[in-house]
């Protein structure tokens, strides 16, 4: 039988935590809880985000930890599995806000982040989650949840701004199809993207609605193919994502266009597609070409380790752990409170930039897109950040 909670060992960190220390005892570590999708549907994103987690731990910890006052504590995590299940991302989330956790970190998966919000919000400890655009959760008013990531409204209107400075206007792909997913992050971006379609010269001809984890797509795809839609927008799951492709070449189905965010953010991409999974773009928050302080020692140490620079949530994963890390020093205390009140306050330079906050808790952060191109993720907006030339459009699926 599974157990309830899947333990995972880092070599460089301590898992078995002390007493918290009372008033004026001196801190051995700093308490760090990370519920993580590490299975399930979200499992390809979510080892992405606990390598970033580790990354980033280990590295401040060989720097001699965190300032607490006059001494240095080591930073310590606890990484959990969710199982890529909300429900079972609150109750391991709240047996590690009962453990004296300074700070919670959060999975992958924008139904995973809402679920946690509110575990933190009670518990009131500091939240700091990656890999979610859903900006609905950030209008609760929520004082615990932080998130330096682009959100939906920025995601939807640097698409087009995207777009619109890399492709001629005699070229643009005029007609777009949203495959909209059944949840709160798929609804509110396909609201945003139709919203703001239409001043920035796009037809939105289709909206099609699915239910998460279908394994037949050929309804929204023909639709799609009859409304001769040019481009497809979607934030699918993994697992849909590759469905999507692989129906769209059974259908001979060739839009100019595919955007999956989310879908595509994985190696397994390309490892489950082959040349099929080329062309397709993402949004995942950052890339390993970025010109940023730190991120040429993150890609070597990633390279050493699993053979490729770091991917793609790896960076804003460290970058988490950069903040709290900088907001325990700023705070002087592992009261969390305290902290909540410091990384409100951020302004640091990261491994994906420069990171402020607004009130809300949304991270004023880059919004980036990224391409398969022969098997490999490039960058390709902002060009004022390393990108490469983006390959428009994608070819039909007979000549590749």
């Amino acid at each position: 039988m599974r157990a309830v909670v899947l333990v995972i060992a880092i070599t460089s960190l301590m898992l078995t935590f002390p007493a918290a220390p009372g008033i004026g005892a001196a801190a051995a570590t700093a308490k760090l809880g990370a519920a993580i999708p590490l299975t399930g549907r979200y499992a390809s994103g979510g080892a992405q985000v606990r390598a970033g987690y580790e990354f980033a731990v280990e590295d401040i910890n060989a720097r001699g930890g965190v300032r607490l006052g006059t001494q240095r504590v080591q930073l310590q995590v606890t990484v959990v599995d969710d199982e890529s299940d909300p429900t079972k991302t609150v109750s391991r989330l709240e047996a590690l806000a009962a453990q004296g956790t300074a700070t919670l970190l959060g999975g992958f998966g924008s139904d995973l982040h809402a679920a946690a919000a509110a575990v933190a919000e009670k518990n009131k400890i500091p939240y700091c989650g990656v890999a979610f655009a859903l900006h609905a959760i950030h209008e609760h008013g929520f004082r615990f949840l932080f998130s330096p990531f682009p959100k939906s409204p920025e995601i939807a209107s640097e698409t087009y701004r995207f777009l619109n400075a890399s492709i001629a206007a005699a070229d643009r792909p005029r007609r777009v199809a949203i495959f909209q997913e059944r949840t709160d992050w798929g609804r509110e971006l396909g609201d945003i993207w139709t919203a703001r379609s239409g001043e920035n010269g796009y037809q939105i001809v289709l909206r099609a609605d699915y239910t998460p984890l279908s394994r037949d797509l050929s309804d929204i795809i023909l639709r799609a193919k009859s409304a001769g839609a040019e481009a497809v927008l979607a934030v699918p799951t993994p697992p849909d994502g590759i469905t999507l492709i692989r129906e769209m070449k059974e259908l001979d189905f060739n839009p100019k266009i595919v955007m999956l965010i989310r879908a595509a953010d994985g190696v397994s991409w390309a490892q489950g597609l082959g040349k099929d999974g080329d062309d397709v773009l993402l949004a995942p928050g950052w890339h390993h070409a970025v010109k940023f302080p730190g991120v040429a020692e993150l890609n070597a140490k990633h390279e050493q380790r699993f053979g490729r620079p770091a991917d793609v949530i790896v960076g804003p994963a460290y970058a988490c752990v950069q903040i709290v890390a900088d907001a325990i020093e700023r705070a002087g205390t592992l009261d969390p409170p305290a902290i909540r009140d410091a990384i409100a306050a951020t302004n640091l330079q990261t491994v994906i930039g420069r990171v402020r906050f607004r009130p809300d808790g949304t991270g004023i952060v880059p919004t980036v897109f990224v391409q398969w191109q022969a098997g490999k993720q490039e960058l390709v907006w902002p060009k004022d950040l390393g990108a490469v030339p983006f390959l428009y459009p994608a070819p039909p699926w007979r000549g590749r």
